[in-house]
């Protein structure tokens, strides 16, 4: 699943084509994702402005005129492609302009350019053309027509903007969904009441942790995957912040609060740590553990950080350390961990 770092970068590069802009066609080539899709679904969104593009954990969120917000998970296979139009605002993501990474195995939510596009998803502007012109009116009268890659069977859904820029939903698993959510209801929808508090915001503090752990028979880890706690950490990042705190995974999360529910140092800096992570992996533009792609078709570069995840069996690379990096199973999900400086 895409966790907080993808999903924001997802977010990030979507915002330019979509805000500010108007949906003047919506292609929908099938009732249902991983769930129905909602009733009406492609009319009810055909010419409502795009207001603004928000995330909340791992959803995004794209509030429309009228008071209705489009809600987005992308699942395991989830991604967005961009087809700028050549008078489109550019197409880019935070620090995106870094080699492409290695691939390795692992699911993700992604925003890609098609490989044979890529060089129009970040367009320079030009002055306006007879041609632009042309794609301006068939815009306007929803009569663009999107060339599919070789993945088209899967592109499930094609919104065509005011501005010309045509994105692509594509999801081969359909593990993805959306939905279309009144704001004023926001807050207490199923998908959203029940989520704890945003990990990079100031409401995530060592006296949160401290409460939310105190008197708790689990273990840290499975502590921070509860999303009722904290909203939008997933495996990776989990693993990555607790090796930065030197805390051990399968320690009890009672550790982090002391008997009179005052943080412990322990909590001081497994909260410093996830905020540094996350800062982190948004800021090389998330993980490629497959086949995530950034905006402008260049993938996340995080993984080339990981100092545990994925790396059972190799040297710890804390300086001093003569540890190596265990694998181990904990809900049914992999936790790498150093066992010499994770205590």
């Amino acid at each position: 699943m895409p966790e907080l770092p993808e999903v924001e970068t997802v977010r990030a590069g979507l915002q330019p084509v979509l805000c500010g802009h108007r949906f003047v066609r919506v292609d929908q080539r099938r009732r249902d994702l991983r769930f129905p899709l909602p009733e009406r679904f492609a009319e009810r969104l055909t010419g409502r402005t795009v207001v603004r593009l928000d995330r909340r954990a791992k959803y995004l969120l794209v509030h429309l005129d009228r008071g209705e917000v489009l809600a987005i998970h992308l699942g395991m296979t989830g991604r967005f492609s961009i087809e700028a139009a050549p008078h489109s605002p550019p197409v880019q993501a935070p620090h995106s302009t870094h080699p492409a990474g290695r691939r390795s195995d692992g699911g993700q939510g992604r925003l890609a350019a098609p490989p044979s596009r890529r060089a129009r998803a970040t367009p320079r502007a030009s002055p306006p053309t007879m041609a632009n012109q042309a794609l301006r009116e068939r815009a306007q009268l929803g009569q663009f027509t999107h060339a599919h890659g070789e993945d088209a069977k899967h592109d499930h859904l094609v919104f065509t903007m005011s501005h010309g820029a045509v994105i692509t939903y594509n999801d081969a698993r359909r593990f993805g969904y959306m939905t279309l959510i009144p704001e004023s209801g926001l807050n207490d929808h199923a998908y959203f009441s029940g989520l704890g508090v945003e990990p990079l915001s100031a409401r995530l503090t060592t006296h949160y942790l401290a409460a939310r752990a105190a008197g708790k028979k689990l273990d840290l880890k499975a502590l921070l995957m509860d999303q009722r706690i904290i909203a939008g950490l997933g495996n990776i990042y989990v693993c990555e912040a607790l090796f930065r705190a030197g805390l051990a995974p399968y320690k009890g999360a009672a550790r982090l609060a002391t008997r009179t529910g005052k943080p412990t140092p322990a909590a001081e800096r497994l909260v410093a740590a996830i905020k540094a992570v996350l800062a982190d992996a948004i800021a090389a533009g998330g993980s490629t553990l497959r086949d995530y792609k950034q905006a402008d078709g260049s993938l996340g570069r995080f993984q080339h950080h990981f100092a545990v995840y994925g790396r059972s069996g190799e040297p710890c690379l804390r300086p001093g350390c003569r540890g190596r990096v265990r694998r181990k199973t904990q809900g049914g999900r992999s936790t790498f961990y150093c066992p010499a400086c994770q205590r």
